[in-house]
């Protein structure tokens, strides 16, 4: 997704699924907290029902609506959070998973020779 846009200016903006099926409307906008880049919307899936997020970056914004790479039936079985907090590390892997996401472990530590090994004798 473009990673210009103001967070702001996506509260209110319809949703559609992959179909072109209308998932609801975004309610809030979840930003990565190392980045500060928008990274999760909660989307109001109906009148009573609850919000489900959804990634932003395989998502688009075209025409003022955001297009949502996934079924609307995968997307309202995402799990619930709740809206208003913060997600947790744990929390947004969970989402990730759910969505068949890959997400990037950390950088493998550096190949480095500490020494000798304990009772070995090198000459």
């Amino acid at each position: 997704m473009q990673t210009d846009i103001d967070p702001r200016n996506l509260i209110g903006r319809k949703a559609f699924d992959r179909n072109g099926t209308k998932i609801g409307t975004i309610d809030e906008v979840y930003l990565d907290d190392a980045t500060g880049v928008p990274e999760w919307a909660a989307i109001r899936t109906g009148l009573f029902s609850r919000d489900a997020f959804v990634p932003l970056e395989p998502s688009e914004l075209i025409e003022g609506t955001l297009h949502v790479p996934f079924e609307r039936a995968l997307i309202k079985d995402a799990p619930d959070f709740g809206v208003g907090r913060h997600l947790s590390p744990d929390q947004e892997l969970q989402l990730y998973h759910h969505y068949g996401l890959d997400v990037a472990g950390p950088p493998p530590l550096p190949d480095r020779d500490f020494g000798k090994l304990a009772g070995t004798e090198e000459a």
